[in-house]
């Protein structure tokens, strides 16, 4: 259950010494952040990342946020969150279930100085934040979901307003098979097409993480997101897609449907 908002104390001036030494506190680090010289994982596997990324498909998001919320689902350490603070979001809330790394999301905010609301919980804790943002970013997320599915629908339904900034990690093919809408019983050549759209089920660990539990194909993770009910805009980065809700999803769990009735009658 989602935690009460924390917003950060940005008036704190931090030594590089202070830095320092709350940089090796709290890690290790998945984030290689930038805090006043002082680089949090300088040795990551992926390089300078996640930045390295972000300037692949920064042009893709809006420079001027003013005026507009944002919902950072599993934040980390607060990248993406503090970068949609410094283009002048006015409201930027940070999700996080891992205790450690929202504690390294707060520090890096203060240190910042970036006023960010950080809430302890998952993203099927989305429908308890009781509102919607104009921009939701749902990056290195849904590979970790034993419901990737179900987790997209509840942002659609209870997040969104306007964009979405997906990203997931992406294995297997990267072709893309035309489908039809619709096949016989009898067809099965189509889903050893090198281009259908797969998940790969991880049944123990990937790359020694036991949260990896589906990773799509460049295909799957495209229908993924229009079967929830989102259009494709751009996909600026390979794994990176900018969507917008446009209704409805091609199915929704049942059970979904009702708890968004209830909610609707309990608010009138």
């Amino acid at each position: 259950m989602c935690c009460s908002a924390a917003v950060v104390n940005t008036k704190h001036i931090f030594s590089r010494d202070e830095i320092e030494a709350r940089v090796r506190e709290l890690a290790p680090w998945f984030h290689n952040l930038t805090l006043e010289g002082i680089e949090t994982a300088p040795d990551h596997f992926l390089g300078n990342y996640p930045s390295a990324k972000w300037h692949r498909f920064a042009h893709a998001l809006p420079n001027d946020l003013r005026g507009r919320t944002v919902l950072d689902i599993g934040s980390n350490a607060g990248f993406y969150a503090i970068e949609m603070k410094r283009r002048g979001a006015d409201r930027v809330v940070a999700m996080e279930p891992d205790p450690r790394y929202l504690a390294q999301a707060r520090f890096a905010a203060a240190v910042s100085d970036c006023d960010i609301e950080f809430q302890q919980c998952s993203i099927y804790d989305v429908p308890m934040l009781k509102e919607k943002f104009d921009v939701v970013l749902c990056m290195g997320v849904v590979y970790h979901l034993r419901y990737p599915l179900l987790a997209l629908d509840l942002i659609r339904r209870y997040a969104v307003r306007e964009l979405l900034i997906f990203q997931s990690m992406l294995r297997g093919s990267k072709e893309i098979e035309p489908l039809r809408e619709d096949y016989p019983f009898e067809e099965q050549r189509i889903f050893a097409a090198e281009g259908f759209p797969r998940m790969s089920f991880i049944e123990q660990r990937y790359a020694g993480d036991p949260t990896n539990w589906w990773v799509p194909n460049l295909a799957c993770a495209g229908a993924m997101l229009r079967s929830a009910g989102f259009d494709i805009l751009d996909q600026p980065e390979e794994e990176v897609f900018v969507c917008k809700p446009t209704g409805e999803p091609r199915l929704e769990v049942p059970l979904l449907q009702r708890a968004h009735d209830v909610q609707r009658a309990n608010h009138g």
